[in-house]
């Protein structure tokens, strides 16, 4: 079962939410937040990305980063200004982009639950990014960015949120790439219903968010240890972490796509020689039509690379048989000699959102020298490999439309 509780949103007042609304902390370098946030005083980057703020050179990891983010949070409550529900609630949040929805429910969700593996997960987190974003927690006292989820559709919740979204929004902006964002407050009549509702899913999936989740957990081990009864949110609780759900039905998955900086010594023809040794390669294009294939840019040319015919250990579970993991075992690793893609610098990764031309542009002029466009992972994919247990490759998975930072936050201390 789902244990989800209301609590009591802190948020900007709605003539300032679209100022406010930021893109998450971790998708944005420092210098593409700095870009965004320098001219708009109330972007929530100046709390989320605070050393956007501080000199040049600035170890992002020092004291001086979390206490400077604490008087940012606290300026900006009053500045914007913020306000708090009067009573525990439950939120829906859609998203609208090219034509579609996706709505979801926005509440505190139970880190037992997590720590059960009820919530379930399919990425490994980096202890430097849980350590950082457990000390941002603590340091301003609150969750302040929404950890993406879904679960398989259940009508009752599809009902009562569209009888929520019946009523007026209290947040309803298109931002600057184009994704509308509304948000209702749900009557907290409707309290009961929804948790009702949730009590009958069995399961939840991270989509996005792994770190926050991590850190959320962390941060409670933290809190509890040092005052054992801190309530937090009355409602929500130190013991929950901020998130919102969508039906697996409305999640859309979007490729991940690679480039590598160089050939490992090889030529263009070499590498080209090399992988159709190992699997069907053909002219083709800029993106793969089915899964299986992947497209592969190289010395100006498009080409079509059939993934399943390359030979690789026997696979264990769903995750080794996504393309990301037998591009990589196939022709990443052994022809292109990166072994761990989270460390080596010789690899990077290019979410799908623009679709396969940037890759083209970054080899073109010579900032790589190959490039893959991916078909992506199925929500069933993501699934399946949660329910085995299993984790996927790194970057195997690009959300799109992202939920804003700093809209909804919970106060846990």
């Amino acid at each position: 079962m789902a244990v989800i509780r209301p609590f009591r949103a802190l948020r900007p007042a709605s003539k300032v939410a679209s100022r406010v609304a930021s893109v998450p902390y971790d998708v944005v370098s420092r210098d593409e937040a700095r870009a965004l946030a320098q001219d708009e005083p109330l972007s929530f980057l100046h709390v989320s990305r605070v050393e956007i703020d501080l000199p040049a050179g600035t170890d992002p990891y020092t004291d001086e980063v979390y206490v400077k983010a604490t008087d940012a949070f606290l300026g900006l409550r009053r500045r914007a200004p913020f306000v708090r529900d009067a009573e525990a609630s439950f939120y829906i949040y859609r998203l609208t982009a090219h034509g579609q929805s996706q709505t979801g429910v926005a509440a505190c969700w139970s880190l037992d639950e997590y720590d059960r593996g009820a919530i379930k997960k399919h990425e490994h987190t980096r202890r430097d990014k849980e350590d950082d974003r457990t000390r941002h927690m603590l340091a301003l006292g609150a969750q302040t960015g929404l950890v993406f989820l879904t679960y398989r559709a259940v009508p009752a919740i599809a009902a009562i949120a569209r009888r929520v979204c019946e009523a007026a929004p209290e947040v309803d902006f298109e931002a600057a790439d184009g994704v509308r964002h509304t948000i209702w407050r749900a009557p907290t009549g409707e309290n009961g219903a929804l948790m009702a509702a949730f009590a009958a899913v069995p399961a939840l999936y991270i989509a996005d968010g792994h770190h926050r989740v991590a850190s959320a957990a962390r941060a409670r081990a933290e809190l509890t240890a040092t005052t054992p009864t801190a309530p937090g949110d009355a409602e929500g609780g130190v013991d929950t972490v901020l998130a919102v759900a969508f039906p697996h039905t409305e999640v859309r998955i979007l490729p991940y796509n690679r480039i590598v900086t160089d050939l490992a010594g090889r030529s263009p023809a070499e590498l080209r020689d090399a992988i159709a040794a190992r699997c069907p390669v053909r002219a083709g294009a800029p993106a793969p039509s089915r899964a299986g294939e992947v497209s592969m840019y190289l010395d100006g040319r498009w080409h079509a690379v059939d993934l399943e015919a390359v030979e690789a250990a026997p696979a264990e579970g769903r995750a080794d048989r996504l393309d990301v993991a037998r591009l990589h075992a196939g022709i990443v690793g052994p022809l292109l000699g990166i072994g761990d893609v989270r460390q080596d610098p010789r690899i990077d990764f290019v979410g799908g959102a623009c679709g396969p031309s940037p890759l083209q542009a970054l080899v073109d002029c010579g900032l790589a020298a190959v490039a893959f466009s991916m078909y992506p992972v199925t929500v069933d994919d993501l699934m399946a490999v949660s329910d085995e247990g299993g984790i996927m490759p790194p970057k195997s998975t690009w959300f799109e439309p992202k939920l804003r930072d700093g809209l909804l936050i919970h106060l846990i201390a």
